[in-house]
């Protein structure tokens, strides 16, 4: 077989390091997006319900009414803007929103704006389509955050199919306001472009609120805008695949052909957990909580630490921090996992924003966060001077 006949995506650099962590004694983990936590116990004890009563055969593809029905009330009761049940469609987890969101709206040409740094999950998505991808980079702060330019993404925008957003973004924790938002909605609108918003970290923010603006809270029912999200940051709940959809009113039934057409539903079973979930409030409040404190740990580690740069994110939960000198973060990130036992994500993962840096998931406990630290701030020393 001509192998050379498949489609190419180019690989995780993240995969890359984690495969050398896996085969590697002794090495702690912050190179994922994944916390060591349980999911909580009441979505486990519904899901071996659900399985006790026989909830095994074909979903709606829908989504469970009762989930559907739930979410809606969910997102209602958070953002300003109420969301109808007829909108919301269940999906076989975040990145199976976004895929889904993609083939609704890209096409083999089209051309797709994507602020970067970014996941690579979310490019990717849109070059399978046969977009083609133009990565608008964050502005990097003196003081280590990051900022968007609302002047360049509105050159940039003129002729484009969509945009897509992250906010809370990985990796760089970067946060548009409710300013923001309403500039950025207002350009693609202007343009005629759609807007696919990736919210899956709108629940951790660390700076009292109870979620990051979202374009629930701007954008009408009618509007190009499909926003995703997921149970698997802040439930807690990455191993089970589970997400949704927010769509245009009226549109239900296309999204469900695309979803029947991508991967026929999902499991009961499964969404029986996703509902014994977000109807307990108190798990989301406790992993924030349990994040703020990895948070304080990473800031404490690497602020004033010689020649890094980095400010706590105000969302999502990773510190994304530059290394000055560093021109290649992959090979960095091997030797800390093979010198110094801590594996983490290297900032080109995340495209050619991102090289020069390194990304820390702090989602972790404290006893592993404190020990991968100071692994962290001794390889750095070693390796790079800081």
């Amino acid at each position: 077989m001509n192998i050379m006949d498949l489609t190419f995506i180019p690989g995780s650099r993240i995969v890359e390091v984690a495969r050398l962590a896996f085969a590697t004694p002794d090495v702690d983990f912050l190179c994922f997006g994944e916390s060591d936590q349980p999911s909580p116990a009441v979505a486990r004890d519904a899901a071996i319900r659900a399985l006790t009563e026989g909830k095994t055969r074909y979903p709606d593809v829908r989504g469970l009414p009762a989930l559907r029905d739930a979410l809606a009330g969910y997102l209602s009761g958070l953002h300003a803007r109420p969301v109808a049940e007829s909108r919301i469609q269940v999906t076989a987890s975040g990145m199976a929103a976004i895929t889904v969101a993609m083939a609704a709206v890209v096409r083999a040409g089209h051309r797709v704006v994507v602020i970067s740094p970014v996941w690579p999950n979310i490019a990717n998505a849109a070059r399978l389509r046969g977009a083609a991808v133009e990565q608008l980079d964050l502005d990097a702060t003196e003081d280590g955050g990051f900022r968007l330019d609302l002047d360049r993404l509105d050159t940039m925008m003129d002729g484009a199919r969509a945009l897509i957003l992250n906010s809370p973004g990985n990796p760089t924790g970067w946060t548009a306001t409710e300013a923001e938002l309403r500039a950025i909605h207002d350009i693609a609108r202007r343009h005629g472009a759609w807007l696919i918003s990736d919210e899956v970290y709108s629940r951790l923010v660390y700076d009292g609120r109870e979620a990051a603006p979202s374009l629930l809270d701007i954008a009408g029912p009618d509007d190009r805008v499909i926003v995703c999200n997921s149970f698997s940051k802040a439930w807690v709940m990455t191993g089970w695949r589970l997400g949704w959809l927010v769509v245009p009113e009226g549109t239900s039934e296309q999204f469900a052909d695309i979803v029947e057409a991508v991967h026929s539903g999902v499991a009961p079973f499964t969404q029986h957990a996703g509902l014994a979930a977000v109807r307990d409030n108190a798990t989301v409040a406790a992993f924030r909580a349990h994040c703020a404190a990895g948070r304080a740990l990473a800031s404490e580690a690497l602020i004033g630490l010689n020649g890094v740069r980095y400010q706590p994110p105000v969302g999502a939960f990773y510190a994304f921090m530059a290394i000055d000198g560093v021109r290649d973060s992959l090979d960095l990130a091997k030797k800390l996992v093979s010198r110094h036992g801590v594996a983490v994500a290297p900032g080109v993962a995340f495209g050619a924003a991102g090289e020069g840096y390194l990304r820390v998931c702090f989602a972790q406990s404290a006893g592993l966060m404190e020990r991968a630290m100071q692994r962290l701030r001794d390889g750095l020393r070693a390796e790079v001077g800081s």
